[in-house]
């Protein structure tokens, strides 16, 4: 796992091509207003359980926590199970502390890639459609009254070669699942705020994506 995927996944608080149901994207105006209705005031706290299928593994890596815009680019992951580990970012620099451990600390000036992903996420966080397109192609689909998925693919050449695409599923202006695919094969799939207790014991991909779909 690098670095910046790891860090990623610290920020997605807030994919696979499996909706075989959407419509196709919407214009762009939609898309934009979507992202707009997902903006939150900092402070802004939600509750994540994550599944991270790896090739390497037979089994998902497994954890589950808070996650918190604190607002500007600080941004906090706490995972509280199975051990407690806290990860921010502020001011231009990533600190992680582990249970029983010293802290670990580098510069998001070792890592512009990184550093995009955070401006990119505090504008999804933010509401700022036109900064996020920046980085982003962003689209838009549909399935049923209120159930849609935002679509996110880099524009940045080594970006891309860290993430492939990210989907946010969600309903009426709440997200309700993330879905990172990344570039070499690897998959994290975080459950936002209520959803976040319905991650099974022994999650499968298929069967997360599924219920993110509304299945």
């Amino acid at each position: 796992m690098t670095s910046g995927s790891k860090t990623w996944t610290l920020l997605c608080g807030l994919t696979l091509s499996l909706c075989a149901n959407a419509s196709a994207p919407e214009d762009a105006a939609t898309a934009r207003a979507l992202v707009s209705s997902l903006g939150r005031p900092a402070p802004a706290r939600t509750a994540f359980a994550e599944a991270r299928f790896m090739k390497m593994l037979d089994k998902p890596l497994v954890v589950s926590g808070q996650l918190a815009w604190l607002g500007d680019d600080r941004l906090e992951r706490t995972v509280e199970v199975p051990t407690r580990e806290v990860s921010t970012i502020a001011n231009g620099e990533v600190t992680q502390q582990r249970e029983g451990r010293s802290p670990r600390s580098f510069s998001l000036k070792r890592a512009p890639q990184l550093q995009l992903l955070v401006d990119s996420f505090v504008a999804l966080l933010g509401g700022d459609s036109a900064h996020l397109e920046q980085a982003f192609t962003v689209q838009h689909s549909v399935d049923g009254a209120d159930r849609w998925t935002l679509t996110l693919t880099p524009r940045d050449a080594k970006l891309a070669q860290t993430v492939n695409r990210i989907d946010i599923d969600g309903s009426g202006n709440e997200p309700r699942c993330m879905i990172m695919q990344e570039a070499d094969g690897d998959v994290a799939i975080d459950l936002l705020g209520e959803y976040a207790s319905r991650m099974p014991a022994t999650p499968t991909r298929d069967g997360l994506v599924t219920m993110c779909r509304g299945g």
